[in-house]
Protein backbone atom coordinates (compact mmCIF):
# COMPACT_ATOMS: atom_id res chain seq x y z
CA UNK A 1 0.00 0.00 0.00
CA UNK A 2 1.49 3.01 -1.56
CA UNK A 3 0.36 6.51 -1.31
CA UNK A 4 2.04 9.17 -4.01
CA UNK A 5 -0.17 12.27 -3.66
CA UNK A 6 1.06 15.64 -2.42
CA UNK A 7 0.34 16.39 1.25
CA UNK A 8 -0.16 19.93 1.17
CA UNK A 9 -2.62 21.47 2.45
CA UNK A 10 -5.84 21.54 0.12
CA UNK A 11 -7.87 25.09 -0.62
CA UNK A 12 -10.20 25.46 2.25
CA UNK A 13 -13.94 24.66 2.28
CA UNK A 14 -14.84 28.49 2.17
CA UNK A 15 -13.82 28.17 -1.84
CA UNK A 16 -16.29 25.99 -1.76
CA UNK A 17 -16.22 25.37 -5.71
CA UNK A 18 -12.59 24.90 -5.60
CA UNK A 19 -12.15 22.76 -2.54
CA UNK A 20 -14.79 20.46 -3.84
CA UNK A 21 -13.07 19.48 -7.13
CA UNK A 22 -10.06 19.27 -5.39
CA UNK A 23 -11.38 16.59 -3.17
CA UNK A 24 -13.18 15.18 -5.54
CA UNK A 25 -9.55 14.44 -7.49
CA UNK A 26 -7.75 14.14 -3.97
CA UNK A 27 -9.98 11.55 -2.22
CA UNK A 28 -9.63 9.59 -5.63
CA UNK A 29 -13.70 10.01 -6.32
CA UNK A 30 -14.06 11.02 -9.65
CA UNK A 31 -11.85 11.40 -12.65
CA UNK A 32 -12.56 14.69 -14.72
CA UNK A 33 -10.47 13.73 -17.35
CA UNK A 34 -12.81 11.99 -19.80
CA UNK A 35 -12.81 13.72 -23.14
CA UNK A 36 -16.54 14.44 -23.26
CA UNK A 37 -18.17 17.33 -21.03
CA UNK A 38 -20.20 16.66 -18.35
CA UNK A 39 -19.23 12.97 -18.67
CA UNK A 40 -16.79 11.53 -15.62
CA UNK A 41 -15.03 8.09 -14.54
CA UNK A 42 -15.53 6.77 -10.85
CA UNK A 43 -12.50 5.55 -9.52
CA UNK A 44 -12.72 2.57 -7.10
CA UNK A 45 -12.48 4.56 -4.12
CA UNK A 46 -15.37 6.88 -5.08
CA UNK A 47 -17.38 3.81 -6.57
CA UNK A 48 -17.43 1.83 -3.46
CA UNK A 49 -19.09 5.07 -1.82
CA UNK A 50 -21.22 5.24 -4.37
CA UNK A 51 -22.39 1.33 -3.88
CA UNK A 52 -22.57 1.92 -0.30
CA UNK A 53 -24.60 4.78 -0.44
CA UNK A 54 -27.06 3.18 -3.21
CA UNK A 55 -26.82 0.24 -0.94
CA UNK A 56 -28.62 1.62 1.66
CA UNK A 57 -31.36 3.25 -1.24
CA UNK A 58 -32.12 -0.31 -2.28
CA UNK A 59 -32.27 -1.60 1.01
CA UNK A 60 -35.34 0.66 1.51
CA UNK A 61 -36.37 0.10 -1.67
CA UNK A 62 -36.99 -3.61 -1.34
CA UNK A 63 -39.38 -3.73 1.29
CA UNK A 64 -41.88 -2.61 -1.34
CA UNK A 65 -40.50 -2.55 -4.42
CA UNK A 66 -39.30 -4.98 -7.03
CA UNK A 67 -36.11 -3.80 -8.85
CA UNK A 68 -36.55 -3.89 -12.93
CA UNK A 69 -34.40 -2.98 -15.85
CA UNK A 70 -36.09 -1.12 -18.97
CA UNK A 71 -34.13 -0.26 -22.09
CA UNK A 72 -31.69 2.95 -22.72
CA UNK A 73 -32.80 3.23 -26.19
CA UNK A 74 -36.48 5.06 -26.62
CA UNK A 75 -37.99 5.41 -30.39
CA UNK A 76 -38.79 8.75 -31.31
CA UNK A 77 -42.62 7.92 -31.13
CA UNK A 78 -43.03 6.95 -27.99
CA UNK A 79 -40.81 9.68 -26.75
CA UNK A 80 -43.07 12.00 -28.23
CA UNK A 81 -46.54 11.18 -27.42
CA UNK A 82 -46.46 13.05 -23.58
CA UNK A 83 -46.37 16.45 -25.62
CA UNK A 84 -46.08 17.94 -21.61
CA UNK A 85 -43.13 15.86 -20.92
CA UNK A 86 -41.10 16.18 -23.40
CA UNK A 87 -41.97 20.24 -23.53
CA UNK A 88 -39.80 19.47 -20.60
CA UNK A 89 -36.65 17.66 -21.97
CA UNK A 90 -37.08 18.79 -25.65
CA UNK A 91 -33.93 20.60 -25.63
CA UNK A 92 -31.79 18.17 -23.91
CA UNK A 93 -32.39 14.60 -25.53
CA UNK A 94 -29.35 12.89 -27.14
CA UNK A 95 -30.90 11.08 -30.27
CA UNK A 96 -28.97 8.22 -31.98
CA UNK A 97 -29.79 8.54 -35.96
CA UNK A 98 -27.48 5.76 -37.19
CA UNK A 99 -26.82 2.31 -37.00
CA UNK A 100 -23.41 1.87 -38.49
CA UNK A 101 -23.79 3.96 -42.10
CA UNK A 102 -27.25 3.39 -42.25
CA UNK A 103 -30.13 6.22 -41.21
CA UNK A 104 -32.28 5.29 -39.05
CA UNK A 105 -36.37 4.90 -39.92
CA UNK A 106 -37.17 5.72 -36.26
CA UNK A 107 -33.95 7.95 -34.69
CA UNK A 108 -33.77 6.89 -30.95
CA UNK A 109 -33.47 8.83 -27.81
CA UNK A 110 -31.03 8.41 -25.07
CA UNK A 111 -33.28 7.93 -22.16
CA UNK A 112 -33.56 11.53 -20.17
CA UNK A 113 -35.89 9.87 -18.15
CA UNK A 114 -37.57 6.39 -18.55
CA UNK A 115 -41.66 6.93 -18.14
CA UNK A 116 -42.00 6.64 -21.87
CA UNK A 117 -39.64 3.58 -22.03
CA UNK A 118 -41.37 1.89 -19.52
CA UNK A 119 -45.21 2.78 -20.00
CA UNK A 120 -45.91 1.12 -22.67
CA UNK A 121 -45.16 -2.13 -21.60
CA UNK A 122 -47.06 -1.03 -18.21
CA UNK A 123 -49.81 -1.15 -20.59
CA UNK A 124 -48.89 -4.99 -21.62
CA UNK A 125 -48.37 -5.72 -18.01
CA UNK A 126 -51.19 -3.97 -16.41
CA UNK A 127 -54.62 -5.90 -17.15
CA UNK A 128 -57.01 -6.24 -13.67
CA UNK A 129 -57.20 -4.71 -10.34
CA UNK A 130 -55.36 -7.85 -9.22
CA UNK A 131 -52.06 -6.51 -11.39
CA UNK A 132 -52.36 -3.58 -8.56
CA UNK A 133 -50.63 -1.66 -6.86
CA UNK A 134 -47.47 -2.07 -9.16
CA UNK A 135 -44.13 -0.44 -7.87
CA UNK A 136 -41.15 -1.06 -9.24
CA UNK A 137 -37.47 0.99 -9.86
CA UNK A 138 -34.70 0.86 -11.73
CA UNK A 139 -30.75 2.63 -10.92
CA UNK A 140 -29.64 3.59 -14.31
CA UNK A 141 -27.73 6.00 -16.42
CA UNK A 142 -29.59 8.75 -17.73
CA UNK A 143 -28.65 11.62 -20.47
CA UNK A 144 -29.40 15.10 -21.04
CA UNK A 145 -27.46 17.63 -23.28
CA UNK A 146 -26.70 20.18 -20.60
CA UNK A 147 -25.49 23.51 -22.04
CA UNK A 148 -25.11 25.28 -18.31
CA UNK A 149 -21.91 24.98 -16.63
CA UNK A 150 -21.86 20.96 -16.08
CA UNK A 151 -20.46 19.61 -12.38
CA UNK A 152 -19.15 16.59 -11.42
CA UNK A 153 -22.21 14.39 -9.66
CA UNK A 154 -24.28 17.46 -9.62
CA UNK A 155 -25.10 18.89 -13.25
CA UNK A 156 -24.19 16.36 -15.42
CA UNK A 157 -24.38 15.31 -19.31
CA UNK A 158 -24.17 11.64 -18.41
CA UNK A 159 -25.88 10.69 -14.94
CA UNK A 160 -24.82 7.46 -13.95
CA UNK A 161 -26.97 6.25 -10.80
CA UNK A 162 -30.16 7.35 -11.70
CA UNK A 163 -32.67 6.01 -9.45
CA UNK A 164 -36.36 5.74 -10.82
CA UNK A 165 -39.17 4.47 -9.00
CA UNK A 166 -42.72 3.92 -10.89
CA UNK A 167 -45.99 2.98 -9.63
CA UNK A 168 -49.07 2.17 -10.41
CA UNK A 169 -52.54 2.24 -8.58
CA UNK A 170 -56.03 1.52 -8.77
CA UNK A 171 -57.34 5.20 -7.23
CA UNK A 172 -55.46 8.36 -6.86
CA UNK A 173 -56.30 8.64 -3.16
CA UNK A 174 -53.62 5.43 -3.42
CA UNK A 175 -51.60 6.93 -5.81
CA UNK A 176 -51.53 9.76 -3.33
CA UNK A 177 -50.80 7.89 -0.26
CA UNK A 178 -47.69 6.21 -2.42
CA UNK A 179 -45.93 10.10 -2.43
CA UNK A 180 -46.50 9.99 1.37
CA UNK A 181 -44.51 6.68 1.80
CA UNK A 182 -41.72 7.98 -1.06
CA UNK A 183 -41.80 11.27 1.24
CA UNK A 184 -40.70 9.15 4.65
CA UNK A 185 -38.74 6.95 2.52
CA UNK A 186 -36.65 9.73 1.30
CA UNK A 187 -36.43 11.04 4.52
CA UNK A 188 -35.17 7.88 6.40
CA UNK A 189 -32.53 7.52 3.46
CA UNK A 190 -31.17 10.79 3.99
CA UNK A 191 -31.12 10.54 7.40
CA UNK A 192 -29.32 7.96 7.10
CA UNK A 193 -26.74 9.95 5.24
CA UNK A 194 -26.22 12.87 7.82
CA UNK A 195 -27.36 15.08 5.03
CA UNK A 196 -30.31 17.64 6.39
CA UNK A 197 -33.18 18.60 4.12
CA UNK A 198 -36.26 20.82 3.20
CA UNK A 199 -39.23 19.44 1.76
CA UNK A 200 -41.20 21.88 -0.79
CA UNK A 201 -44.05 21.60 -2.74
CA UNK A 202 -42.88 23.09 -6.16
CA UNK A 203 -44.82 26.10 -7.82
CA UNK A 204 -47.16 24.78 -10.48
CA UNK A 205 -44.92 26.52 -13.06
CA UNK A 206 -42.25 24.57 -12.17
CA UNK A 207 -43.79 21.13 -11.41
CA UNK A 208 -42.15 17.75 -13.58
CA UNK A 209 -43.82 17.81 -16.77
CA UNK A 210 -46.92 15.62 -16.93
CA UNK A 211 -47.31 15.69 -13.37
CA UNK A 212 -50.28 16.89 -11.23
CA UNK A 213 -47.77 18.14 -8.53
CA UNK A 214 -44.07 17.47 -7.79
CA UNK A 215 -42.40 17.46 -4.43
CA UNK A 216 -38.52 18.23 -3.91
CA UNK A 217 -36.14 17.43 -1.04
CA UNK A 218 -33.36 20.22 -0.81
CA UNK A 219 -29.86 20.87 0.99
CA UNK A 220 -27.76 23.48 1.66
CA UNK A 221 -24.57 23.04 0.16
CA UNK A 222 -21.59 25.34 1.58
CA UNK A 223 -21.93 27.90 -0.67
CA UNK A 224 -24.95 28.67 0.11
CA UNK A 225 -26.71 27.26 -2.94
CA UNK A 226 -29.57 24.71 -2.52
CA UNK A 227 -28.79 21.11 -4.83
CA UNK A 228 -32.40 19.55 -5.08
CA UNK A 229 -31.59 16.03 -4.08
CA UNK A 230 -34.60 13.78 -4.18
CA UNK A 231 -37.78 14.36 -6.50
CA UNK A 232 -41.49 12.81 -5.93
CA UNK A 233 -44.41 13.34 -8.50
CA UNK A 234 -48.34 12.36 -8.11
CA UNK A 235 -48.54 12.16 -12.19
CA UNK A 236 -52.21 11.00 -11.51
CA UNK A 237 -53.72 9.64 -15.12
CA UNK A 238 -52.42 11.75 -17.76
CA UNK A 239 -49.34 9.43 -18.70
CA UNK A 240 -52.20 6.59 -18.44
CA UNK A 241 -54.51 7.87 -20.32
CA UNK A 242 -51.36 8.80 -23.38
CA UNK A 243 -50.12 5.56 -22.98
CA UNK A 244 -53.55 4.02 -23.26
CA UNK A 245 -52.92 1.98 -19.27
CA UNK A 246 -55.93 0.40 -17.88
CA UNK A 247 -57.28 -2.15 -15.76
CA UNK A 248 -60.22 -3.87 -15.58
CA UNK A 249 -62.28 -3.03 -12.07
CA UNK A 250 -63.97 -5.87 -9.72
CA UNK A 251 -66.76 -4.58 -11.51
CA UNK A 252 -65.74 -5.36 -15.13
CA UNK A 253 -65.05 -1.60 -16.08
CA UNK A 254 -62.03 -0.44 -17.87
CA UNK A 255 -60.28 1.91 -15.36
CA UNK A 256 -57.34 4.55 -16.22
CA UNK A 257 -54.11 3.45 -13.53
CA UNK A 258 -53.05 6.42 -11.34
CA UNK A 259 -49.57 7.11 -10.92
CA UNK A 260 -46.18 7.77 -9.58
CA UNK A 261 -42.87 8.51 -9.89
CA UNK A 262 -39.90 9.56 -7.83
CA UNK A 263 -36.06 9.90 -8.49
CA UNK A 264 -32.52 10.13 -6.48
CA UNK A 265 -29.35 10.69 -8.64
CA UNK A 266 -25.71 10.69 -7.52
CA UNK A 267 -26.35 13.95 -6.08
CA UNK A 268 -27.18 12.26 -2.97
CA UNK A 269 -23.43 11.39 -3.23
CA UNK A 270 -22.24 14.83 -3.94
CA UNK A 271 -24.18 16.07 -1.03
CA UNK A 272 -22.38 13.53 1.30
CA UNK A 273 -19.05 14.93 0.48
CA UNK A 274 -20.01 18.76 -0.16
CA UNK A 275 -21.89 19.05 3.19
CA UNK A 276 -19.51 16.71 5.89
CA UNK A 277 -16.16 17.80 4.53
CA UNK A 278 -13.81 20.17 5.99
CA UNK A 279 -10.42 21.76 5.43
CA UNK A 280 -8.22 18.17 5.20
CA UNK A 281 -10.88 16.26 3.07
CA UNK A 282 -13.80 13.96 3.19
CA UNK A 283 -15.57 13.83 6.13
CA UNK A 284 -17.98 10.45 5.60
CA UNK A 285 -20.85 9.34 7.66
CA UNK A 286 -19.91 5.66 9.10
CA UNK A 287 -22.76 4.37 7.29
CA UNK A 288 -21.05 4.60 3.83
CA UNK A 289 -17.86 4.96 4.64
CA UNK A 290 -15.53 2.58 2.14
CA UNK A 291 -13.32 2.03 4.87
CA UNK A 292 -14.54 2.56 8.68
CA UNK A 293 -11.41 2.20 10.48
CA UNK A 294 -8.11 2.17 9.51
CA UNK A 295 -4.94 0.97 11.89
CA UNK A 296 -1.50 2.58 11.65
CA UNK A 297 1.52 1.13 13.53
CA UNK A 298 3.53 2.98 14.80
CA UNK A 299 7.42 1.62 14.87
CA UNK A 300 10.72 2.97 14.68
CA UNK A 301 12.61 -0.17 14.05
CA UNK A 302 11.88 -3.83 12.40
CA UNK A 303 12.05 -5.51 15.77
CA UNK A 304 8.99 -2.81 16.40
CA UNK A 305 7.08 -4.19 13.61
CA UNK A 306 8.07 -8.07 13.79
CA UNK A 307 9.59 -8.88 17.03
CA UNK A 308 12.63 -10.31 16.27
CA UNK A 309 13.59 -10.16 20.01
CA UNK A 310 10.79 -12.72 20.26
CA UNK A 311 8.50 -9.91 22.24
CA UNK A 312 4.78 -9.73 20.52
CA UNK A 313 5.06 -7.64 17.63
CA UNK A 314 3.06 -4.49 16.58
CA UNK A 315 2.42 -6.13 13.41
CA UNK A 316 1.10 -8.68 15.06
CA UNK A 317 -1.42 -6.92 17.32
CA UNK A 318 -2.75 -4.90 14.28
CA UNK A 319 -3.65 -8.04 12.54
CA UNK A 320 -5.67 -9.45 15.80
CA UNK A 321 -7.41 -5.78 16.19
CA UNK A 322 -8.19 -6.01 12.49
CA UNK A 323 -9.47 -9.57 12.08
CA UNK A 324 -11.37 -8.99 15.49
CA UNK A 325 -13.18 -5.95 13.91
CA UNK A 326 -13.77 -7.76 10.66
CA UNK A 327 -15.75 -10.65 12.82
CA UNK A 328 -17.92 -7.43 13.71
CA UNK A 329 -18.50 -6.88 10.97
CA UNK A 330 -16.36 -3.49 10.69
CA UNK A 331 -14.71 -1.90 7.33
CA UNK A 332 -11.51 -2.38 8.25
CA UNK A 333 -7.66 -1.55 6.80
CA UNK A 334 -4.18 -1.82 8.44
CA UNK A 335 -1.61 0.50 6.62
CA UNK A 336 1.56 -1.34 6.53
CA UNK A 337 2.91 1.22 3.69
CA UNK A 338 6.57 3.09 4.23
CA UNK A 339 5.62 6.18 4.66
CA UNK A 340 5.76 8.07 7.85
CA UNK A 341 2.89 8.31 10.50
CA UNK A 342 1.66 11.71 9.10
CA UNK A 343 1.39 11.01 5.41
CA UNK A 344 -0.72 8.18 6.25
CA UNK A 345 -2.76 10.23 8.74
CA UNK A 346 -3.33 12.96 5.98
CA UNK A 347 -3.95 9.97 3.02
CA UNK A 348 -7.14 8.77 5.50
CA UNK A 349 -8.27 11.52 6.37
CA UNK A 350 -8.38 12.81 3.09
CA UNK A 351 -10.37 9.95 2.38
CA UNK A 352 -12.53 10.46 5.41
CA UNK A 353 -11.89 7.33 7.16
CA UNK A 354 -13.85 8.14 10.87
CA UNK A 355 -12.05 6.24 12.73
CA UNK A 356 -8.01 5.73 13.26
CA UNK A 357 -6.49 3.39 15.25
CA UNK A 358 -2.79 4.37 16.55
CA UNK A 359 -0.91 1.57 17.95
CA UNK A 360 3.01 1.05 18.87
CA UNK A 361 5.46 -0.50 21.40
CA UNK A 362 4.23 1.64 24.17
CA UNK A 363 0.95 1.05 23.77
CA UNK A 364 1.31 -2.53 23.10
CA UNK A 365 3.01 -2.71 26.43
CA UNK A 366 0.12 -0.62 27.98
CA UNK A 367 -1.71 -3.50 25.98
CA UNK A 368 -3.71 -0.43 24.94
CA UNK A 369 -4.31 1.20 21.64
CA UNK A 370 -5.03 5.04 20.57
CA UNK A 371 -8.42 5.97 18.61
CA UNK A 372 -9.08 9.14 16.46
CA UNK A 373 -12.03 10.87 15.05
CA UNK A 374 -11.73 12.08 12.39
CA UNK A 375 -14.87 14.60 12.89
CA UNK A 376 -13.76 16.30 15.85
CA UNK A 377 -9.70 15.28 15.73
CA UNK A 378 -10.30 14.13 19.28
CA UNK A 379 -7.96 11.30 20.50
CA UNK A 380 -8.20 8.38 23.55
CA UNK A 381 -7.09 5.44 24.85
CA UNK A 382 -8.84 2.11 24.64
CA UNK A 383 -8.06 -1.31 25.91
CA UNK A 384 -7.04 -3.52 23.67
CA UNK A 385 -9.39 -6.22 25.11
CA UNK A 386 -12.46 -3.62 24.22
CA UNK A 387 -11.10 -2.55 21.09
CA UNK A 388 -14.27 -3.89 19.34
CA UNK A 389 -16.87 -2.50 21.62
CA UNK A 390 -15.02 0.71 22.04
CA UNK A 391 -15.32 1.58 17.89
CA UNK A 392 -18.50 0.19 18.04
CA UNK A 393 -19.82 2.75 20.28
CA UNK A 394 -17.22 5.13 18.53
CA UNK A 395 -18.53 5.05 14.97
CA UNK A 396 -21.97 5.22 16.36
CA UNK A 397 -21.55 8.64 18.24
CA UNK A 398 -19.32 9.65 14.88
CA UNK A 399 -22.54 9.06 13.16
CA UNK A 400 -25.16 10.81 15.23
CA UNK A 401 -22.17 13.60 15.66
CA UNK A 402 -21.85 14.63 11.65
CA UNK A 403 -25.96 14.53 11.44
CA UNK A 404 -26.45 16.97 13.94
CA UNK A 405 -23.58 19.42 13.00
CA UNK A 406 -24.67 19.30 9.24
CA UNK A 407 -28.65 19.92 10.93
CA UNK A 408 -27.01 22.75 12.53
CA UNK A 409 -25.11 24.52 9.33
CA UNK A 410 -28.89 24.31 7.60
CA UNK A 411 -30.67 25.96 10.35
CA UNK A 412 -27.83 29.06 10.54
CA UNK A 413 -28.60 29.54 6.78
CA UNK A 414 -32.41 29.27 6.82
CA UNK A 415 -33.50 33.12 6.62
CA UNK A 416 -37.61 34.81 7.45
CA UNK A 417 -37.08 37.99 5.70
CA UNK A 418 -40.07 38.99 4.45
CA UNK A 419 -40.27 43.04 5.13
CA UNK A 420 -36.94 44.05 4.29
CA UNK A 421 -35.90 44.24 0.10
CA UNK A 422 -31.97 45.11 0.50
CA UNK A 423 -32.02 42.18 3.46
CA UNK A 424 -33.50 39.60 1.10
CA UNK A 425 -31.00 40.08 -1.19
CA UNK A 426 -28.36 39.83 1.48
CA UNK A 427 -30.01 36.75 2.80
CA UNK A 428 -30.87 35.14 -0.38
CA UNK A 429 -26.90 34.89 -1.66
CA UNK A 430 -26.40 32.79 1.52
CA UNK A 431 -28.97 30.30 1.94
CA UNK A 432 -32.98 29.87 2.21
CA UNK A 433 -34.74 33.10 2.41
CA UNK A 434 -38.48 32.59 3.26
CA UNK A 435 -41.12 34.67 2.12
CA UNK A 436 -44.42 34.92 1.30
CA UNK A 437 -45.69 34.39 -2.18
CA UNK A 438 -48.91 34.33 -4.27
CA UNK A 439 -49.78 31.41 -6.99
CA UNK A 440 -49.13 33.90 -9.84
CA UNK A 441 -46.57 32.80 -12.44
CA UNK A 442 -45.56 36.62 -13.23
CA UNK A 443 -45.14 37.45 -9.36
CA UNK A 444 -43.05 34.31 -9.02
CA UNK A 445 -40.55 35.31 -12.05
CA UNK A 446 -40.26 38.96 -10.59
CA UNK A 447 -39.08 37.79 -7.28
CA UNK A 448 -36.47 35.11 -9.04
CA UNK A 449 -35.08 38.41 -11.02
CA UNK A 450 -34.91 40.39 -7.85
CA UNK A 451 -33.14 38.38 -6.02
CA UNK A 452 -31.48 36.09 -8.41
CA UNK A 453 -32.98 32.83 -6.28
CA UNK A 454 -35.31 30.44 -7.70
CA UNK A 455 -38.83 29.71 -6.17
CA UNK A 456 -38.40 25.66 -4.12
CA UNK A 457 -41.84 26.01 -3.06
CA UNK A 458 -44.14 25.76 -0.20
CA UNK A 459 -42.40 24.00 2.75
CA UNK A 460 -44.59 20.88 3.56
CA UNK A 461 -42.15 19.90 6.75
CA UNK A 462 -40.74 22.79 8.74
CA UNK A 463 -38.56 21.68 10.93
CA UNK A 464 -35.37 23.53 10.16
CA UNK A 465 -36.72 26.34 10.85
CA UNK A 466 -39.51 28.33 13.88
CA UNK A 467 -42.10 26.20 14.10
CA UNK A 468 -44.57 28.96 14.85
CA UNK A 469 -44.08 30.62 11.13
CA UNK A 470 -47.18 31.75 9.97
CA UNK A 471 -47.97 30.04 6.59
CA UNK A 472 -49.92 32.81 4.94
CA UNK A 473 -49.46 36.83 4.28
CA UNK A 474 -48.97 39.24 1.63
CA UNK A 475 -47.20 38.59 -1.25
CA UNK A 476 -43.58 40.55 -1.41
CA UNK A 477 -44.36 41.34 -5.23
CA UNK A 478 -48.31 42.30 -5.46
CA UNK A 479 -49.02 42.56 -1.90
CA UNK A 480 -51.97 39.48 -2.15
CA UNK A 481 -52.90 37.31 -0.07
CA UNK A 482 -49.82 34.24 -0.61
CA UNK A 483 -48.17 31.66 1.10
CA UNK A 484 -44.94 31.08 2.68
CA UNK A 485 -42.70 29.44 0.12
CA UNK A 486 -38.62 29.07 0.28
CA UNK A 487 -36.76 30.67 -2.01
CA UNK A 488 -32.43 30.18 -3.17
CA UNK A 489 -29.84 30.17 -5.30
CA UNK A 490 -30.04 26.83 -6.65
CA UNK A 491 -28.06 24.51 -8.55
Amino acid sequence: MQHNEDTQTIVPKNNFSEWYSEILKRAEILDVRYPIKGVYVWFPYGYKLRNLVYQILRSLLDEEHEEVQFPMLIPEDELLKEKEHIKGFEDEVFWVTRGGSTELEIPFALRPTSETAMYPVFKVWIRSHADLPLRVYQIVNTFRYETKHTRPLIRLREITSFKEAHTAHTTRADAEEQVKKAVALYKNFFDRLGVPYLITRRPQWDKFPGAAYSIAFDTIMPDGRTLQIGTIHLLGESFARTFDIKFEDKDGSLQYVNQTCYGISERCVASVIGIHGDDHGLVLPPTVAPTQVVIVPIVFSRKDATGDDGSRSVEAACAAVRANLEKAGIRVVVDNSDERPGAKYYHWEMRGVPLRIELGPRDLKNESCILVRRDTSAKRQVPLNAVVQEVQRTLEDIQVSIREAAHEQLRARMYNTNEDAAERYARAQQGVVSVFLCENEECGQKLEEQLGVSVLGEPLVDAETAENETSKGPCVICAQQGKRVYVARAY
